[in-house]
């Protein structure tokens, strides 16, 4: 039952990666083109609105009540939940003054990590990696744009900002006293920090294969092999494009993001860096494991054949005496003594047990 199970999960992993992607406007279509046949979906918008000790938020039932910010010193911050439709992306051009082509980007979800700046507001693309029931990893879009006073993030899974979200409800915090960049930063952290559970669940089950490997290799092992090279090969592709981007916001030439807030993108520029060297550390483990579970099962059919060969090397002689004697001959000077078997048993016995001290002795037998 294990075993098919296995086989489901490795089967749903390689559709995943053959599948490829689909853009939703056609070939030849104008750039930032939304498709107005977008199916309608109801997505959940909390809109956060803070400054010194004041905090408001509220669930937004209408795409209407966004509105563009006021100039009062104030960050909005918008959480849309869910993939936003034709309506709602018009919406937010409106209300925020959000470029044509990062909508058409948010409406095509399978974009590469990626940072542009367009003057009133950044454009940032992010991956967030998690595991689905059945040990199958996938990555999800998480956009976000950033001005001067507002935020908007758009997620189409669950709510993954809460922690954010509640330090800024929390009074006495950094995030109420800094820009919006640095609520730009926190966000980015976040999305950051959710690869470090899924490299130690890839981590744990390497260890997992290894000690199996250890006891017996068998087939299921080279199948979990290649799941895990499949996960460690998304999350590569993924996290180098993010690296690049947190590098693009660090440069000095993107004037949204303060001289402050780069210092702390340092530091999740770091986490970057160090999810990648343990990404590549953990696909030459399995390059390793992967060699280790062939030598294993090569070793243990040489071993079957040693002994088997053993086994027909000890017979070889004693054949060579039995069907000697077997011969229909009537005239055969042994066939008349009285202790002829005995002295054939022994004489067989004796080769045999010659042959195993000569193996002994050789090593062969260890």
């Amino acid at each position: 039952m294990a075993s098919s199970h296995r086989k489901a999960a490795v089967r749903r992993r390689r559709k995943a990666l053959l599948k490829g992607f689909r853009r939703t406007t056609g070939v030849g279509a104008v750039p930032g083109t939304i498709d107005p046949n977008l199916p309608v979906r109801q997505c959940r918008i909390r809109r956060l609105v803070y400054g010194g000790e004041e905090v408001v938020e509220e669930l937004l039932t209408d795409y209407e009540q966004l509105q563009t910010p006021e100039p009062d010193g104030r960050i909005t911050w918008i959480q849309i939940m869910g993939k936003p439709d034709a309506a709602l992306l018009h919406q937010l051009a409106t209300a925020f003054g959000i470029h044509s082509l990062a909508l058409e980007d948010i409406s095509n979800s399978h974009q590469r990590c990626k940072v542009e700046d367009y003057g009133s507001h950044v454009f940032v693309v992010s991956r967030l990696p998690r595991y689905l029931e059945g040990a199958n990893l996938v990555t999800e879009q998480v956009s976000l744009f950033c001005g001067v006073n507002f935020v908007i993030s758009v997620y189409e899974g669950d709510e993954i900002f809460d922690s954010v979200r509640d330090r800024i409800i929390r009074s006495r915090t950094r995030l109420r006293e800094m820009p919006a960049d640095y609520l730009a930063y926190a966000v980015l952290d976040m999305v950051t920090d959710h690869y470090f559970p899924v490299i130690e669940e890839i981590g744990n089950r390497l260890n997992a294969v290894d000690d199996e490997i250890e006891e017996q290799a068998s087939h299921p092992q080279r199948s979990e092999i290649r799941a895990l090279r499949a996960d460690l090969l998304l999350l590569r592709r993924t996290i180098w494009p993010q690296r690049d981007a947190i590098a693009a916001l660090m440069r000095d030439d993107c004037e949204l993001i303060s001289n402050s807030t780069r210092t702390y993108l340092r530091d999740c520029y770091d986490h970057t860096v160090q999810i990648i060297d343990v990404t590549e550390t953990y696909r030459e483990l399995c390059a390793d494991l992967r060699d280790f579970h062939l030598s294993e099962i090569s070793y243990r059919s040489n071993e079957v054949m040693k002994t088997l060969t053993i086994i027909a090397t000890l017979f070889m002689p004693l054949s060579f005496v039995a069907g000697f004697y077997g011969m229909n001959f009537q005239h055969m000077p042994e066939l008349s003594w009285q202790y002829s078997y005995p002295i054939l048993i022994l004489v067989m016995g004796t080769i045999a047990g010659s042959l195993l001290y000569w193996f002994y002795r050789k090593g062969w037998l260890e």
